[in-house]
């Protein structure tokens, strides 16, 4: 160890110190960096800091925007959620092409998109470019809130040589930056399987069942108008306590039925269909003419997502079903004396306000009896 002062001269206390310290810190580079991290520590002041309101700070990250198909639907799903639109415009090119563009900054938000993608396919496409939009401002979290899912139908494999729509826009969901998926009423449950995120699905009986219960049929049963309506149909009947029963359908080609048999009995009753979607309507009308010609007393149907293509209109306005109860999923071409539409909003907002709280949505189903 080296030492200093002439023969006899004990070094300084400070001085042996500091050559002691030069020595470890020559041999131990660790140790150096070790002392540089504890004295940066101790000598950081303390910055006094106010409370924070985190009711108020997650208030203000949660941005709410809508794309132009379901603007009707989210203006009523704002006005529960009691938070006004986020400011987004669409820009619309000669030839169709569209881009969004967010007028409000959502670093660090918790972002949420209105828009179902029902036809025309320029409305899954808004969608996709507003999530990228999104992602690219470098929101945290971001939410598809799609209360009607296009493309549910394409499930499986039911033939060769076919695609799986609805596992083709799950993964593109995913690539485009969405972390989150609310929808309702899939065509078919397992659906939720194909996305590799978090997927919110919603039930439409807990908006169902209370009107149900206000028309105070004395002698209700419910159909399912072909074997896939089968678990929705059971649920309104465990839940109401009576029977169901099945309509057997097969199909020449797609929205096109060769025959169809009542599997039950429905004489005297107060029949009340079941389904997920109404399409052309050729089945939910064809299933209420062989329901009255097998003694049903009247019949009714009940369908979440009022697709109603082709002649569907024409078909429901002369048809024997009393009434076509659907939700505002999408919107109505046109109206309809025998169809009445219930609102989906507060529903939705009940289900972003948990998922923004981090709370379950158990409670917003209809509890199973």
């Amino acid at each position: 160890m080296p030492t200093s002062g002439k023969r006899g001269h004990r070094p300084k206390r400070a001085d042996f110190d500091l050559r002691m310290a030069c020595y470890i810190f020559d041999q131990k580079p660790v140790l150096l960096l070790l002392f540089i991290h504890i004295f940066c520590y101790l000598c950081t002041p303390n910055f006094p800091s106010k409370p924070v309101d985190w009711d108020e700070t997650m208030e203000n990250e949660v941005k709410i925007f809508s794309g132009t198909a379901s603007r009707y639907l989210s203006e009523n799903i704002m006005d529960a959620y009691g938070q006004p639109l986020g400011d987004l415009v669409l820009q619309r090119f000669s030839d169709g092409e569209v881009q969004p563009n967010i007028l409000e900054s959502v670093r660090g938000c918790m972002v949420f998109f209105i828009q179902s993608t029902f036809a025309p396919a320029s409305n899954l496409i808004e969608l996709l470019l507003m999530i990228d939009a999104a992602k690219r401002a470098s929101a945290s979290y971001i939410t598809a809130v799609i209360p009607y899912f296009g493309y549910a139908r394409q499930d499986r494999k039911d033939k060769p040589r076919v695609s799986i729509g609805s596992k083709m826009i799950a993964n593109i969901l995913a690539a485009s930056g969405c972390d989150r998926v609310m929808t309702m009423d899939l065509h078919a449950a397992q659906i939720q399987g194909f996305f590799d995120i978090p997927v919110d699905h919603l039930d439409s009986s807990p908006i169902f069942i209370p009107y149900i219960q206000t028309l105070d049929l004395g002698n209700v049963i419910f159909a399912a108008p072909d074997v896939g309506s089968t678990n929705r149909a059971r649920t309104y009947a465990t839940y109401f306590q009576t029977e169901m029963v099945i309509c057997d359908k097969h199909r020449k080609r797609a929205n096109e039925i060769a025959s169809m048999t009542v599997i039950g009995d429905v004489t005297g009753k107060d029949v009340i269909l079941i389904d997920d979607i109404i399409d052309t309507a050729g089945t939910l009308t064809n299933a209420a003419e062989v329901l009255i010609d097998n003694g049903a007393k009247s019949v009714r149907a009940i369908c979440t997502h009022p697709v109603l293509s082709g002649e569907a209109y024409y078909r429901i306005e002369n048809s024997k079903l009393t009434e076509l109860v659907v939700c505002d999923t999408i919107p109505l071409k046109q109206k309809s004396e025998k169809i009445k539409v219930l609102s989906v909003a507060n529903l939705f907002a009940d289900t972003i306000k948990a998922v923004v709280n981090n709370n379950s949505i158990s409670k917003l189903f209809v509890p199973k009896i």
